[in-house]
C-alpha cells in the first residue's frame, strides 16, 4: 500500500521560510512522479513541481506565483521529498499536498495522481 506523509507545515511570518517533507512508503513502480500541490480555501488544487524517478528531473509550474521562491529536492535514501518555501506570502496560505503519478506523465494536473498524502497546512500571517 501506497503511504505518503507530508509534515512541515505551520504557520509563519510573511517573509519567512518552512521546508515541508513527504516521506513515501508502499513503493513498486519502478517509473513514477512525485509532485506538489496547494489547495487554498475556495481555489482549486494547484500544481506547484514536480520529480520525474525517469531521469530526476524537476520541473516548476509556469506560475509567476511560486517561481523563484519555492524548490523541491529529493533524498531517495529516505523516500522522501522536500519543498523549501522561502520569503513566503499571506497568499501561500494553503494545504499543502505531496500526491504520486504511477504512469509517470510527470505533469501537474491532479487528476492524473494516483495517491495522495493527507496535506499539510500552512499559514502565512501578515
Amino acid at each position: 500500500e501506497v503511504q505518503l506523509q507530508a509534515s512541515g507545515g505551520g504557520l509563519v511570518q510573511a517573509g519567512g521560510s518552512l521546508r515541508l517533507s513527504c516521506a513515501a512508503s508502499g513503493f513498486t513502480f519502478d517509473n513514477y512522479a512525485i509532485a506538489w500541490f496547494r489547495q487554498a480555501p475556495g481555489e482549486e488544487r494547484e500544481g506547484i513541481s514536480v520529480y520525474s524517478s525517469k531521469d530526476g528531473y524537476i520541473d516548476y509550474a509556469d506560475s509567476d506565483s511560486v517561481k523563484g521562491r519555492f524548490t523541491m529536492s529529493t533524498d531517495n535514501a529516505k523516500n522522501t521529498v522536500y519543498l523549501q518555501m522561502n520569503s513566503l506570502k499571506p497568499e501561500d496560505t494553503a494545504v499543502y499536498y505531496c500526491a504520486v503519478d504511477r504512469h509517470n506523465l510527470a505533469t501537474m494536473v491532479a487528476e492524473v495522481y494516483d495517491y495522495w498524502g493527507q496535506g499539510t497546512q500552512v499559514t502565512v500571517s501578515s
